[in-house]
């Protein structure tokens, strides 16, 4: 039982962070429509994450707890979807890109783990 407290307080700190490099990079891209466009549709997702998984940490049941963090990891795929559209349509510059694209492929493997964990 304490390796998961570990893990969930990991995932509550790291899908913090991340909304808020989400938060940084959606502030720096360019103000097109395709701009604008992708990047409400990243601060959305970006930003669900940690809200989810702040929803599992006072989940009211398993099965809750186990849904809250299945929503999570969902929006967690979808964000790496619009970075790596972001990324390949060259708005910011891809050394940049790189750091937080990593950092949502992490987020998503470490969700996908508790929810398998916890569906058993």
């Amino acid at each position: 039982m304490r390796k998961k407290k570990v893990k969930e307080n990991e995932i509550q700190c790291r899908s913090y962070e991340f909304a808020l490099r989400v938060i940084r990079l959606v502030s720096v891209l360019p103000q097109t429509q395709t701009g604008k466009i992708l990047g409400k549709q990243l601060l959305r997702a970006g930003t669900s994450i940690g809200a989810n998984v702040e929803e599992a940490i006072v989940a009211y049941s398993k099965n809750d707890f186990t849904n809250k963090m299945n929503i999570a990891q969902k929006e967690a795929r979808e964000s790496n979807y619009w970075l790596r559209l972001i990324n390949d349509s060259e708005l910011v510059n891809k050394d940049k890109m790189k750091p937080i694209i990593q950092e949502s492929e992490e987020i998503t493997k470490i969700i996908a783990s508790i929810v398998k964990t916890s569906r058993q």
